[in-house]
């Protein structure tokens, strides 16, 4: 008797395990836009990898105010050129800190780390060692480069 009651409770474990094994705990979400997720690259959590890289201060210690200035020019102009090739959706430098950092980038639509290294190498702050960087993996919401056409619409000089 107890060796059946024993089976008929493990039987009764075994079931209801089972039942909630099957069942999704996910909640679907009813503003789910599939194409838009698609052209964003975004996965089932609407998330994506991206690349974000922190530029810290480079070994360059130069003090020739025309050639920082050069150098400078050609970061800013580097930028908007990798923001209209969609791959960098994110710029800005960091307020004075203890850390060496300068502030950060991140990217969009680029495939390898090798890649990234040839893209940060075209800035000529980092190419003239003014900049260094460390590069990071990130995991971050796909709509992401959403806020850039809106990023337009707000400033009202560029340095």
């Amino acid at each position: 008797m107890l060796v059946h009651s024993f089976y008929i409770i493990l039987l009764v474990i075994l079931t209801t395990l089972s039942i909630y094994s099957q069942m999704d705990s996910t909640i679907n979400n009813p503003n789910y836009n599939k194409a838009l997720a698609e052209k964003l690259g975004g996965d089932d959590y609407g998330m994506k990898i991206y690349f974000f890289v922190i530029l810290t201060t480079g070994t360059n210690t130069t003090e020739e105010k025309s050639k920082v200035a050069e150098y400078f020019r050609g970061h800013m102009e580097n930028i908007n050129r990798l923001v209209e090739q969609e791959k960098l959706i994110i710029a800005g430098p960091f307020m004075k800190n203890d850390k060496s950092y300068r502030g950060l980038f991140i990217f969009n639509n680029v495939t390898s780390k090798d890649s990234l290294i040839s893209i940060l190498e075209t800035d000529p702050a980092i190419k003239n060692k003014l900049l260094d960087y460390e590069i990071f993996t990130w995991y971050g919401s796909a709509a992401l480069p959403q806020y850039l056409p809106f990023s337009e619409k707000i400033w009202k000089s560029k340095p």
